[in-house]
Formats: structure tokens, sequence, C-alpha cells
């Protein structure tokens, strides 16, 4: 009876809901009559290609070459021309996708050509062909696929041709030169290879997704760098082989719907030098919250959106999403929604996303675009120019920076040698706030940062960090004094002005006990005061957090069982500043913990994954001090955009001040990997949310709330509901 009702009820309030999923349902079945060439072609580090009898006594690195003239050479040595073909002076393409297979046997999978003729010959020929040693991978036989073009007429005592050119990466060479008076026919596709797997593109951050591969990342003695986030997937695919993981969840489906649900992306393209992928995705919630189990209210999110990606070449990357949204979702998520307003009339900010309209009475609409260029001219050198969220850090959390405020342009500047990563990041960030709008005109701001990380021995990683926010003041714009990727911002902070920025430094570490066990943490300094810190009298200028966190991976000798558990505190005053627009954070939000400051947590996560279904629980508690009435009177270090000259007092600062409040969070997700290379899952995810406050505000009072939610989403980033 109760899904019964449920169900009526969100009929009838959210038909716009319905009617874009059933858009959506339709806009995924025109794609699914539209592809271009698909194929999975085995290619990796750990790879051998197959070996003809000839090419025995050849060095590995030149198998590849030596299985290519060879087998040219018998292809041609015993093809036949067709008559009709000789007669007619033919002349065109014929190509041939062909496997060889754990036996070392040649399968033909399909000839194109003008000619029935000239596909039975090219079939007679190639089922002459002797077996031959097998491609290997890791050590076992496997299948290897090939695309082989063949222009006719071409001679048939020739073997090798030095004017060849490949046909793709994995394809054989081409037996004779194009003719560049067709050079437009000349331009081919070919079998889709995934090459997103050894890519500069970021894998989409999300901790569930990077639950998968964290394990693998933080073995002793392995000299990878996880803090600085997102990760690229080459930088992964050294230690977690995404194309051997993947194909493992993949279902045995022949039909091409099959395959594109459950297995692939959805339209792909690959040619010489260049593969583009394109998917739909959607983020469809709902749910019900009960507030103090008197009122049920109904929920929702309405997400569609539109992922292109591909490279040019070996070098470049580029990704671009599009999501349009509507939604609704509980009481306290909306009022803290709606606390964030900008100036100039829209509503709200929802957390993590962006500005909203309005949409019906009480529900938002809010449109977000992510995009980004990666280039990696060297091995040791990656340039990320973009829009959208960065992350450093090893926890649930960062004190350092985080990915809880909206999107953001960026330059992101990589460079890793020997045990080093250093990572420098610019970012144009914006303040809203009525106080600081100019002519109508939101308030720019910019941001820098290094994140220095060095791995010290097998076991212990040291990062260094160091910040700066300045504005445009004395129309100075994009100071570039900040753009010195190797000198201290605390300096040029002097330099140019006590009040020409705000600087803060952190410091961050992690130790790894064993394969199974880590421990790491951050602290962070905003105004470092040796007499405040080591003093008795609680000074308000103590502004440091810090956060102790550990990892335990197969857990209790379960595999796929993850446990973290993870301790943070920031004091009061922390990431705010006496110049009014200085302070950390973006759109309303802080570029660090979402609580702001003046806090305690205690977090508890567990993860598991059993092939593509996956639960996890998380149980949040902590101690928080909120503002009371207007923060330019009286200021307790809670909210991250008010002004120290505004304190109660300048000792016994203690966190918790103001309208002290305890939030107890539980959270349980259970779901199904729909697709892994499109990252789609459908899920229920239950939170209670426990809130009390010492006094009562409009967006936070003292409540209890139970929110369920049904969904299907591509798991792109990640959603914090810990408010």
């Amino acid at each position: 009876m109760f899904l019964k009702g449920f169900l009526k009820n969100a009929i009838f309030r959210f038909p716009k809901l319905y009617l874009s999923m059933f858009r959506f349902l339709a806009f995924c079945g025109i794609f699914f009559t539209c592809q271009f060439i698909n194929a999975q072609l085995v290619k990796g580090n750990f790879e051998k290609h197959p070996v003809f009898e000839e090419c025995n006594n050849v060095l590995v690195d030149d198998l590849k070459e030596c299985f290519n003239k060879t087998l040219i050479s018998k292809v041609t040595s015993e093809f036949k021309m067709p008559q009709q073909i000789i007669d007619e002076s033919y002349s065109g393409d014929m190509v041939i996708l062909f496997e060889v297979t754990k036996e070392g046997e040649f399968e033909v999978l399909n000839i194109t050509a003008a000619y029935s003729e000239l596909k039975e010959e090219l079939k007679r020929v190639f089922s002459t062909l002797p077996q031959v040693t097998p491609a290997m991978y890791n050590g076992k036989p496997t299948y290897m696929q090939f695309s082989m073009p063949i222009p006719i007429p071409f001679s048939r005592t020739q073997t090798a041709l030095p004017t060849t050119k490949k046909a793709s990466v994995n394809a054989i060479e081409k037996i004779s030169a194009i003719d560049m008076n067709s050079e437009y026919d000349s331009i081919k596709t070919y079998p889709f290879e995934n090459r997103e797997y050894t890519s500069q593109l970021y894998i989409p951050f999300s901790h569930q997704t990077y639950s998968r591969f964290d394990q693998e990342l933080n073995r002793v003695g392995t000299n990878s760098h996880t803090a600085s986030k997102p990760f690229t997937y080459s930088s992964v695919n050294d230690y977690y082989d995404f194309k051997e993981n993947r194909e493992q969840l993949y279902k045995e489906k022949d039909s091409w719907f099959g395959r594109k649900l459950w297995n692939e992306h959805m339209v792909t393209l690959q040619g010489e030098g260049y593969w583009f992928t394109l998917d739909p995705a959607a983020d469809l919630q709902l749910g019900f919250e009960s507030a103090d189990s008197e009122n049920q209210n109904y929920t929702y999110n309405n997400t569609r959106a539109l992922i292109f990606q591909g490279g040019l070449g070996d070098k470049l990357n580029f990704y671009t999403v599009f999501y349009e949204s509507q939604g609704s979702f509980a009481g306290y998520y909306n009022r803290f929604a709606r606390s964030l307003r900008p100036d100039g009339g829209n509503p709200a900010i929802v957390p993590g996303r962006g500005v909203a309209a309005d949409f019906g009475s009480e529900d938002f609409d809010y449109p977000v675009a992510e995009a980004y260029l990666s280039y990696a001219p060297s091995k040791y050198f990656n340039v990320q120019f973009g829009h959208g969220k960065n992350f450093i850090g090893d926890g649930y959390r960062s004190l350092l920076q985080s990915d809880n405020a909206s999107p953001y342009p960026f330059l992101k500047l990589n460079t890793t040698f020997w045990k080093f990563k250093y990572s420098n990041t610019w970012m144009s960030l914006r303040d809203v706030r009525p106080e600081v709008v100019s002519d109508g005109s939101f308030k720019t701001k910019f941001m820098a940062n290094h994140y220095l990380s060095f791995n010290a021995t097998k076991r212990l990683n040291i990062g260094l960090f160091e910040n700066v926010i300045w504005t445009n003041d004395n129309d100075r714009g994009f100071d570039l004094n900040y753009l010195n990727p190797v000198i201290f911002y605390r300096a040029i902070e002097f330099s140019t002005g006590s009040r020409g920025g705000n600087a803060l430094i952190g410091l961050s570490a992690k130790y790894k006990f064993s394969d199974k066990f880590n421990m790491y943490g951050q602290v962070i300094i905003d105004e470092f005061s040796t007499a405040a810190v080591f003093s008795s009298t609680k000074s308000y200028k103590n502004k440091q957090g810090v956060q102790l966190g550990f990892k335990y991976y197969d857990a209790f000798k379960i595999d796929n069982l993850q446990l973290q558990f993870e301790f943070n505190q920031v004091r009061p005053y922390v990431y705010s500043n006496n110049e009014i627009e200085l302070n950390y954070g973006h759109n309303n939000q802080s570029m660090a913990h979402l609580w702001g400051a003046n806090f305690r947590e205690l977090i508890g996560i567990a993860r598991y994954e059993n092939e593509r279904w996956y639960g996890t629980a998380k149980l949040i508690y902590g101690e928080r001090g909120f503002e009371i009435g207007d923060i330019n009177t009286t200021y307790y270090g809670g909210s991250i955009y008010g002004n120290d000259e505004n304190i109660p007092s300048e000792e016994g600062i203690e966190i918790g001040q103001g309208n002290k409040g305890t939030t107890l969070l539980g959270n349980i997700e259970l779901g199904y990997l729909v697709n892994p290379s499109t990252n789609l899952k459908i899920y229920t995810n239950v939170l209670y949310r426990d809130h009390k406050v010492d006094q009562y505000d409009p967006v936070n009072f003292t409540e209890k709330t139970l929110w369920v939610n049904f969904g299907i989403r591509t798991d792109l980033f990640n959603w914090y509901y810990d408010y």
C-alpha cells in the first residue's frame, strides 16, 4: 500500500520528471541505432604478438614487424587475382577483419570488397595460412584481432614496401601507397580499441569508483602519488589494468544493443591517430524524506547529460560533459542550498553543482558544464586546462582542497620525476555575496597552490602544500608573480602588501604498514603563531586543522571489503580573512571541508564489491559551532565568510563556540554497476540525519530526517549530503 501511494503521489507531483525520463530513454533509443565501427582489440604492455615459424628467433620488440611482413608476404604470394578483376582493370580497396585464435589459427571475421570473387579468393588464401604461436597476454595464450586494408591491384611479387602506411595502432601495414587522387576515399575508420585506459583523460572522481583501485595504488613499494586527484588513466594503468579488470565484468552479449547497454560506450569512432566516444548520461533519483516522522515529502533529481571525449594523437585528450538538471531534495538540504543563494535574485546554489533558478514552486533548475584539455608533452609533464574540480588528500575529506564547491576554471601542471610529483594549480573563483557584488557582477578572485608529493621510502609519503588567494585590487588582474611554480607564495604575499593576498600552508603524510593497512593525515595552518599554538590561553590566532585516518583493505580476510576511519578537526576562524573577499571559498561554499571551520568529526566507512554489485555504509558524528545572528556583528568562526575584527574575544576560543550543535549521519547505499565503461549504476540509498542545536535558526534547527532514494546514475562526481 505504501509503495502504491508513493508512486501515485510521485507521478502526479512530478509529471515533468517522468516525461524527461521518457525522453531520455527515447534519446538512448536513437543512439542505439547509430554506430561507427566497433571491436574489442587486445593491447597492453603485457602482450606479445603471434609468431610465425619464420620469426622464432626474432627479438620480442621486433615480433610485430616480423609478423606483419611475413603475413604480407604469404598473402601476396598466394593470392590469385580473379580474371574478371584483371579484365575490368578494377582499382579499389578491400578490407579483411580477422582473428588469430588462442590456438594460433587464422579465423576470418569479415571481408569488405566490391566483388564476391575477391572475397572468396582472400578467404581461400587465409585458409592456407599455417598455424602460428598465438598471442600472449600476461603469459597466457589469448586471441588478437586485426584489420588489414588491401588495395587492388597490387604486385604479387612484392613482399615489403618502405612507403607503406600504418592503418591503425593495431592494424597490419598497407601493401601499397595511397593514390593521392583518391585521398578522400582513402580515409578509413577502424575497429574501436579503447584507448581511454592509457590516455591522459581524468578518471571521473567518485569515492566509490576510486575505491576499486585504491588498494593497488597503495601497495608497499609502489612509487604512486595518491593525494592529488583526479588521476589520469595512464598514471593508474601501471598499477591497475583497466582493460583486464573491466573485461572481467563484461557480459557475453552478441547483439549490438546488449553490448552497448552492458559493456561498451554508446557511439565510438577511431581513425588513424584519433578516437572519440559519445555517451548519454543520467542522474535520475526519486525518493521521500520524513522529518521527525511527521510528514512525508517526495524528493527527486532529474539530470540528463551528454559526455563527449577523445584523443588526437597520443599526447592530447579532451573531455566535455553538459548537465541539464532539475530537482528538489530533503528539507535540510534545500534550506542549506537556499542559504547559499547569490546576489541577483536566484534562489539557491545547489552544493557542489552551481547557481540554481526557480523550477516550479519549491524546486531548483541548475545546469552545469564541465570540460578540459589534457596534454602530455613528455613522460615528465602533464598540463590540464578546463572547468572542473580538484582534490588533495588520501581521505574522504580534505582540509587542503576538496571537491565540495562548484566547478571553476583552472590550469594545472603536473610534473613527475624520480620519487616526486609536483602539482601546480591556478584557479579563477567567484564571490557571489551581495556585499561584494559590483555593478551587478560577481567578484572574481584568484587562487594558486603548490603541492609537492615525495615518496621518502617505499612506505612513507610526505606532502607539502602552499596556497594563496588574491583579488583584482588595483586592477592587477591575475598576478604574474603567482605563475612561478617554484617560489614560496608567502614571500610574494608580503612583497605585494599585507592585504595583497591570503596564504595558507599545509602538510600531509601517509604511511603504509602493509599492503592491507595504511595511515594518512593532514595539517592546515592559516595563521601560524608559535606563541598562540603552544599557549594555554586558546588564542584566536591558533588557526589550524588536523586530519588523521586509517584504511584497511580486504578487512578480516574478506576480499574487496575496505574499511576506513577518519578524524577531522578545524578550529574557529580557519579559512577566513580580514579582507572580505580573501576567504577560502567559491560560490558561497568552502574550498576545503564542507562544514567550513569550528568543528570536529569522526567518520567510519565500509565498502564492499562483488563483481558488479557494491555496497557502502557510512557513519558520521560531528560537533559544530554555528553562527548566531549577523556575522558582521559577532563572528564565532564557523562560517569562512566572517571578519576577525568581530570576534567575541581574543582568548578562550574553543571548538563549538556560538550555536553549538551535534550531527549524526548514517548512510547505506546498495547498487549494481550496469555498464563499467560509462559507470552507469542503479542503486538505493537510505540516509538518517539527527541534528541538534542549542538555539533555533531558520537553516539549522533540531530535527531528525530519514531520506530514502532510488535511482539510476552515471557516476561522474561526488554528491555530498553530509551537511
